[in-house]
């Protein structure tokens, strides 16, 4: 990453957080992250193996999502790739990359197959992290070398039948046993790697107060763990997803993660930690998806001309770039507030997330439309990307439960500027969601932060695009404000009003989305020339005016909007369970 841009980092604000204050933490988005030399020619090693590797299995992954499964040897093939220990460090025999790197490694994969992609995602992002976050010092020489070489597998294990995002209501318990082991009982479902992984980060409550949550480390090895049956899924087929079964399993004392009762903030941790992962996999597929739709435009006539000469074919490949250049943009910035020791990136993880897989999910859509009829038989690619595509909306933090996190996370720290809520807004806001999101401790601002005396101007971007920081200047402020007003007439009440919830991370996002795309735009200009930068100038200048459009909607629609009639309207679909008109 750029060397001198760590020294301009406030490690503990959060930009995103700040936006409901009016203000623009101008020191964390200026100047755009860029990766070190030597890193740099290191991933670009690593994923010149992986096109050598993954291209020779070009006309094979049709046949792996056909059979739901890929083969041994495939996954030993990953094993020797390295893959595995991307970012373990080199102490504990791994590459030590960093998160930024190990994003731009699964784009390259996911460019190629999006189960891939989950089988070193699920071993890296998720199923091993919490070895790395709270692990202690022998836990790690046990087993990160093992990890590193792919020698054992890592696999996540939280979800239940019937928990969902509420992580709250897991039923897997973890009893001490007199020698200071645990008995471990219950059932995990949709665990990816968990056919083959040989780790598993496992999360029970332990019997302790209010029965919290506590985290373990469990091996295959220990007597009593099994798994059912790979699942038969609509998409991303071949990754192996199972349920993984604890019956009675004997887990020694030393292979508690972290503290007892601490399981559930080092989950969310993890699963914070680990969003470069996947919202790298979703710009590496929007990348080749955007390739194949190029290239199909141009090759594919109808009435005697190439579809890439109609405005609407043109239309769908601009805004493909265009939102694949923000998510990039969003995700590379997620990555260096990790690597660089940010404390709160918690809210920007999520509108990685959110954004990163819900542009995916566009632009394979699109891509499939470009396509025509071919998009859709199976022969072809475009469906099977559509497929695949699919789960990210839901796994890792639904998108729904994601943007009520975005916007209650942000108004806790809006609300403890007002009288109206007073002291109690801290705890009004310490558990927004029930089950998920760990809200973080907000370091205090000055009163002067607040929009009443004036906007916040973004100093750092470059003057042909003034007129764009404008917009999210004004657009700060319009938050603020509207933030300020909602939390005077809900108070504590607006936990539940999620269709403000809704309008309010919307807007958020397109603020912290544009800001990043400005950011990497300055930084293109400044390295090249205002000349060679037309085109992203234009990508900046496109997802501004969207952006615009899309805040003032959700912002006005926070007063005048059809809320109360949608919520009668559904009440009586569910009532009457389904739909109950007929032109008959």
């Amino acid at each position: 990453m750029n060397d001198n841009s760590p020294l301009r980092l406030d490690l503990k604000g959060s930009p995103a957080k700040e936006l409901f204050l009016g203000s623009i933490l101008e020191e964390n988005l200026f100047p755009y992250p860029k990766f070190k030399p030597a890193e740099a020619e290191t991933v670009r090693m690593v994923i010149e193996s992986i096109d050598r590797f993954m291209g020779g299995y070009a006309d094979k992954y049709r046949q792996f999502d056909v059979q739901g499964a890929q083969p041994p040897e495939y996954v030993d093939a990953l094993r020797e790739l390295g893959l595995f220990g991307i970012i373990i460090p080199e102490e504990y025999s791994g590459l030590g990359l960093s998160n930024a790197a190990y994003s731009r490694i699964l784009q390259q994969t996911s460019r190629y197959d999006a189960s891939t992609s989950l089988t070193i995602g699920a071993h890296s992002s998720i199923g091993m992290k919490g070895l790395l976050l709270f692990g202690s010092e022998e836990q790690k020489r046990r087993y990160l070398p093992k990890l590193a070489s792919g020698e054992i597998v890592a696999a996540f294990c939280l979800t239940e039948a019937g928990s969902g995002s509420d992580a709250a209501s897991i039923k897997t318990t973890a009893k001490r046993n007199s020698d200071g082991s645990w008995c471990l009982n219950g059932e995990k479902i949709w665990i990816s790697n968990g056919a083959f992984a040989d780790f598993f980060t496992v999360f029970a409550r332990s019997g302790s107060e209010k029965g919290q949550l506590s985290a373990f480390i469990v091996e295959r090895s220990f007597a009593g763990v099994s798994n059912g049956p790979k699942e038969d899924k609509m998409g991303i087929r071949a990754s192996a997803t199972t349920t993984v079964t604890f019956e009675n399993v004997t887990v020694p004392a030393a292979n508690l993660l972290g503290e007892e009762g601490q399981g559930f903030k080092i989950a969310m941790s993890i699963l914070n930690n680990g969003r470069t992962g996947l919202g790298g996999g979703c710009v590496g597929a929007m990348k080749e998806s955007i390739a194949r739709a190029a290239r199909q435009a141009a090759e594919r006539k109808q009435f005697g001309r190439s579809i890439a000469e109609f405005g609407l074919v043109k239309e769908k490949i601009a805004q493909m770039t265009v939102n694949c250049f923000a998510a990039e943009s969003i995700v590379n910035m997620v990555a260096y507030y990790i690597d660089h020791g940010v404390e709160d990136f918690s809210v920007e993880a999520a509108i990685s997330k959110v954004f990163a897989t819900e542009a995916l999910w566009e632009c394979a859509n699109e891509a499939l439309q470009v396509a025509g009829g071919n998009g859709f038989m199976r022969e072809f690619p475009y469906e099977r990307v559509v497929r695949d595509s699919r789960i990210n909306l839901i796994f890792e933090g639904t998108n729904e439960i994601l943007r009520l996190y975005i916007a209650l996370s942000g108004m806790k720290d809006a609300g403890e500027y007002l009288k109206e809520i007073g002291r109690g807004a801290g705890q009004i806001f310490n558990d927004p969601i029930k089950g998920f999101g760990v809200l973080s401790g907000y370091v205090q601002k000055k009163m002067g932060r607040l929009t009443s005396l004036g906007k916040d101007r973004i100093d750092s971007v470059h003057p042909l695009l003034k007129e764009d920081a404008a917009v999210y200047e004004e657009y700060t402020v319009q938050l603020a404000n509207s933030a300020e007003g909602v939390l005077r007439h809900f108070g504590k009440d607006i936990i539940g009003k999620q269709f403000t919830s809704k309008r309010f991370a919307n807007a958020v996002i397109d603020l912290f989305a544009g800001l990043c795309v400005l950011s990497r735009v300055t930084s293109i200009i400044n390295e090249s020339s205002a000349a060679k930068a037309v085109d992203a100038i234009n990508i900046a200048h496109i997802f501004t005016q969207q952006a615009k459009r899309r805040m003032n909607q959700n912002l006005r629609r926070l007063k005048r909007n059809e809320d109360s009639l949608m919520k009668k309207l559904a009440d009586h679909v569910v009532a009457k369970q389904g739909y109950e008109w007929d032109v008959l």
